[in-house]
């Protein structure tokens, strides 16, 4: 695995051309890892211990905090409300302080433009981010945010519900039947503000690089499985599109493939 500290795809050999990958002039390097989750897989456990692993800043409630400075709210407001911070922010817009700082006498700003805002904050905070490099960023839907950047490992935890029922119930200190409304709860939330801002399902792996069932895997077998990917979609940071995916290296078949004959 990656040694703490050193960015994965640093000092890694070509394997074609003996050269190392280079892009935009530079030596190429993963700069981030976006995890996706859903509520109760444990997602947010990997995290932090990729982060540990790596050696890598954390971004979870930070990102709360950063969006809440960028649009004047204080840290203090920011982890009071953590759980419904898009509702305080869009209210705080709303406001004529914040929403027309320089004039008076106009109305607030409409529900849709505050969440605009919002939304373009958020983009603002985890972009940045992911420049700064070495960062573990955690929901807020960072993979949908980073899609095009190639020097981010986009990765999705999953689990089945009775799993995260168990995993939530643990954790949580709740019987089973109030983790599963949470849970329930907590999965309505995500999808609807995914589809709502992104027009996209959450759980598409599509989205991601990796997605990983922690229902059998530990979460210590998760951040193994990530800090893999995350080393070997390093390696090629560079390489000509022709050279990556499936269908990199492979050659045509030897004769035309057969189909199974459908049912009439």
């Amino acid at each position: 695995m990656t040694p703490q500290g050193e960015q994965p795809g640093q000092g890694e050999q070509n394997e074609h051309d003996g050269s190392q990958n280079v892009q935009h002039g530079r030596r190429a390097t993963m700069s981030a890892i976006a995890i996706s989750r859903l509520y109760g897989g444990g997602g947010g456990e990997v995290a932090a211990r990729l982060a540990q692993r790596l050696g890598w800043h954390l971004i979870d409630h930070e990102v709360v905090v950063r969006v809440a400075r960028a649009l004047g709210i204080t840290q203090e407001e920011a982890e009071e409300h953590d759980e419904h911070v898009e509702g305080l922010i869009t209210r705080m817009l709303a406001s004529m302080a914040l929403a027309y700082p320089d004039t008076t006498g106009l109305a607030p700003l409409p529900p849709h433009a505050a969440s605009a805002r919002y939304q373009a904050a958020l983009r603002k905070v985890i972009v940045g981010a992911a420049d700064e490099g070495n960062a573990v960023i955690v929901g807020r839907s960072g993979s949908i945010i980073l899609a095009d950047r190639p020097d981010v490992l986009r990765l999705l935890v999953v689990a089945p519900l009775e799993s995260r029922i168990r995993y939530v119930s643990r954790r949580e200190g709740l019987d089973a039947e109030a983790a599963r409304r949470r849970i329930e709860q907590k999965d309505r939330d995500r999808t609807r503000a995914m589809q709502e801002h992104f027009q996209a399902a959450p759980t598409d792996p599509l989205h991601y690089d990796l997605v990983i069932n922690t229902g059998i895997l530990t979460l210590d077998d998760a951040v193994d499985l990530a800090l893999l990917a995350l080393e070997r979609k390093g390696r090629l940071l560079g390489r000509p599109e022709e050279q990556l995916g499936a269908e990199a290296g492979v050659q045509p078949y030897p004769t035309r493939p057969g189909d199974i004959p459908s049912a009439k």
